[in-house]
């Protein structure tokens, strides 16, 4: 199965091992020497309406994914990959200055 970035970015992430909505896919990961996907990334949300800044991102290794389906990518994090990374220096595209 062959997914474009646009129709992945409207698929929300859901860990089926808690349940837990992680959001939906704002960005991804690639390594360019393989020219694979590495990781995909959930930007956090706005704490107070921005005024105290952002929540640190989501990070989900392409190796905890399970299934993509329609609607919904299904992921199970192991307790090393729940990891929360602070991409935010990183984001440099216009679309991530507005999330």
């Amino acid at each position: 199965m062959l997914l474009g970035f646009e129709e992945l970015c409207r698929k929300e992430v859901i860990d089926i091992s808690t349940g837990e909505r992680l959001g939906f896919i704002d960005d991804i990961e690639l390594d360019i020497q393989s020219g694979s996907v590495r990781s995909l990334i959930i930007y956090g949300g706005a704490r107070l309406f921005g005024i105290f800044g952002r929540e640190n991102d989501s990070v989900i290794a392409c190796s905890d994914i399970r299934v993509v389906g329609d609607d919904v990518v299904l992921v199970e994090r192991s307790e090393e990959n729940k990891r929360v990374k602070s991409t935010k220096n990183g984001r440099n595209s216009f679309l991530s200055l507005l999330k």
